[in-house]
C-alpha cells in the first residue's frame, strides 16, 4: 500500500522554505567578504575601546574620570559608558554577538568558497581541445618532437616530477600540479581564527580575575573577584598557603624583586604542589594562574615587657604620592590611654617611633627593644603581605592553538599552487599552465622545463 498520499506535506514545505532561505539568502550573506570586513573593523574598534577605557572599575571611578561636563569627545560621559557596557567591553552581549557573527561568517566562507576551491584543486582534469590552452596565462604551441604513434611527454613528465609536480597522464594528455598546500593554507587560517574567537568567547563567559593580599603564613581561597564571566566558578576544592613572603633589595635600598613561597593544599590540607613565584614567574594549578603583582605590610609583631608575642595590623598612610608608608598605634597602658605611633617604609626592618605629639623618639629593628612610658617595647617581626593577581581563562589553550595554526596557515598560503597541461594533437604539442601567485617565477620555471626537455628533444629530432 502506498502511504505517501497520507503523509502531511506542510512540514516538508516549511522545511523546504527554510532550506531555500538558508542556501539562497542567509548563507551567501554570511559568506560575503564585505560583511566580514565590516565585522572585523567593528570588533577592532570595540577592542580598542576596551583597551583605552579602564575596565572593571567602580561607578565612582567613571563618574570622576568621565564627567557629564565637559563630556569627552562631546558625548562620552560616565552614563553613556556604563549604558553601553564600555566598562566591561569583553563581557557585553553585543561584543560576544559580534564574535559569534564573525565566526559564522568565517565558517560560511570556508564551506562555500575555500573547501570547494580545495576540492577543485585536488581533482585533476585533462585538456583535450587546443582552444582550452588559449585561456591560460602561459601557453606555447610546438611541433611534436616524437612520432604520433610513440608515447609522448616522457622527458616532460620526468622534468615535472623533478620539479615536485604530481603528474597524471592518459594517452596524449598530461596534467601536473604542485603546491596543494597553498589551497589548504586559507582554510587553516580560517580555522585558526575560529579557534581564537572560541577562546575569546569561552574566556569571557567562564573566566575570572581576582586580587588578594595575603600575609605570610596564611591559607586562603579565592574570594575577592573583581571581574568574572556569567558562567565563572571561582571557588575551588583546594586552597593556597603563603608559606613566606620576602623582598630582595639592592645595595641602594631599592626593591630588586619580591617573592612568595606558595603551596597548593588539597581538601585534607596536604601539600600537592609548592613553588616560589615572582614577577613574570607565576604559579599555575587547576586552570588558575597566580601572579606576583604587589606587596604591602600587613602587621607588626611585638612584646611588651614579658608578654607573649602580640600582633597589630598596619595600615598604609596617605603620603600624597610621595612614597609608601605604613603605620600603627601601639598602646603602652592597659586602659589604652597612652601609646606610641610606629611607622615603617619597607620590610628591611627599620621602624620609626613617635610620641602622641608627633615627636621622633627612636629607630628600631626586629630584635631590638625600647623603653617608653615605663614599658619595654621589643619588635619581633614585620609581617609582609603578598599581592596576588589571580586569573582563570579556560580559553587560553584555544588561543595558543589558534595562533599556532594561524602561523602555519599563513606560511602555507604563500605556497604557489601551479598547474601544467599538455596535449598532443597529430603533429602539434600544446603546453600551458597557470598559478595563483608568483607568476614571474612560474613562467621562468615553465620556460626552463621547455628548454631542458621538450625543446631539446625537438632539436635532437631535427
Amino acid at each position: 500500500m502506498d502511504t505517501r498520499n497520507f503523509l502531511p506535506s506542510e512540514p516538508l514545505s516549511i522545511w523546504a522554505k527554510v532550506s531555500h532561505f538558508w542556501q539562497k539568502s542567509l548563507l551567501p550573506l554570511l559568506a560575503n567578504l564585505r560583511l566580514a570586513i565590516v565585522l572585523l573593523l567593528v570588533i577592532a574598534l570595540a577592542s580598542i575601546a576596551g583597551t583605552v577605557i579602564e575596565q572593571g572599575q567602580s561607578p565612582g571611578f567613571y563618574q570622576a574620570n568621565y564627567p557629564e561636563e565637559p563630556a569627552l569627545f562631546g558625548f562620552l560621559t560616565w552614563k553613556v559608558l556604563l549604558a553601553l557596557g564600555l566598562d566591561q567591553v569583553y563581557q557585553t552581549w553585543w561584543y560576544l554577538a559580534l564574535l559569534v557573527l564573525f565566526g559564522a561568517s568565517l565558517i560560511a566562507c570556508t564551506f562555500t568558497r575555500q573547501l570547494p576551491a580545495l576540492k577543485a584543486a585536488k581533482h585533476w582534469s585533462y585538456y583535450d581541445q587546443p582552444r582550452q590552452f588559449q585561456k591560460l596565462a602561459l601557453g606555447v604551441e610546438l611541433p611534436s618532437p616524437v612520432p604520433a604513434q610513440e608515447p609522448p611527454f616522457e622527458s616532460l613528465r620526468t622534468l615535472l616530477e623533478q620539479k615536485n609536480y604530481r603528474v597524471f597522464q592518459e594517452g596524449d594528455r598530461l596534467y601536473g600540479r604542485k603546491g596543494i598546500a597553498g589551497r589548504i593554507g586559507p582554510i587553516i587560517v580560517h580555522a585558526s581564527m575560529i579557534l581564537i574567537l572560541l577562546g575569546g568567547i569561552l574566556g569571557a563567559l567562564t573566566g575570572f580575575i581576582a586580587q588578594e593580599f595575603i600575609p605570610s603564613g596564611m591559607t586562603f581561597q579565592v574570594q575577592n573577584v573583581v571581574q568574572a564571566g556569567p558562567w565563572a566558578h571561582p571557588s575551588q576544592d583546594w586552597a593556597m598557603k603563603v608559606n613566606r613572603f620576602w623582598i630582595d633589595y639592592t645595595p641602594e635600598g631599592e626593591i630588586d624583586q619580591f617573592y612568595s613561597d606558595m603551596s597548593v593544599l588539597d581538601p585534607q590540607g596536604e601539600e600537592v604542589k609548592r613553588q616560589t613565584i615572582h614577577v613574570n614567574q607565576p604559579l599555575k594549578y587547576g586552570g588558575v594562574t597566580f601572579y606576583q603583582a604587589d606587596w604591602t605590610i600587613a602587621a607588626i609583631r611585638f612584646r611588651l615587657n614579658n608578654s607573649p608575642v602580640l600582633q597589630l595590623p598596619m595600615a598604609q598612610l596617605d603620603t600624597g604620592g610621595k612614597g609608601r608608608l605604613w603605620g600603627t598605634w601601639i598602646p603602652t597602658t592597659p586602659d589604652l590611654s597612652a601609646g606610641i605611633s610606629l611607622i615603617a617604609r619597607d620590610l628591611q626592618g627599620t621602624l620609626l617611633l613617635y610620641n602622641p605629639e608627633g615627636e621622633f623618639l627612636a629607630t628600631l629593628r626586629p630584635g631590638m627593644g625600647y623603653e617608653v612610658n615605663g614599658v619595654n617595647l621589643a619588635i619581633a617581626e614585620i609581617v609582609g603581605s603578598t599581592g596576588l593577581q589571580i586569573k582563570s581563562d579556560p580559553g587560553i589553550p584555544l588561543f595558543y592553538a589558534g595562533f599556532a595554526f594561524l602561523m602555519a596557515g599563513v606560511i602555507m598560503s604563500y605556497v604557489s599552487h601551479s598547474q601544467i597541461w599538455a596535449l598532443r594533437v597529430e603533429e602539434t604539442l600544446y603546453i600551458g599552465g597557470r598559478t595563483n601567485r608568483a607568476q614571474i617565477a612560474f613562467e621562468k620555471e615553465v620556460l626552463e622545463i621547455l628548454g631542458q626537455g621538450v625543446c631539446q628533444n625537438l632539436r635532437e629530432d631535427r
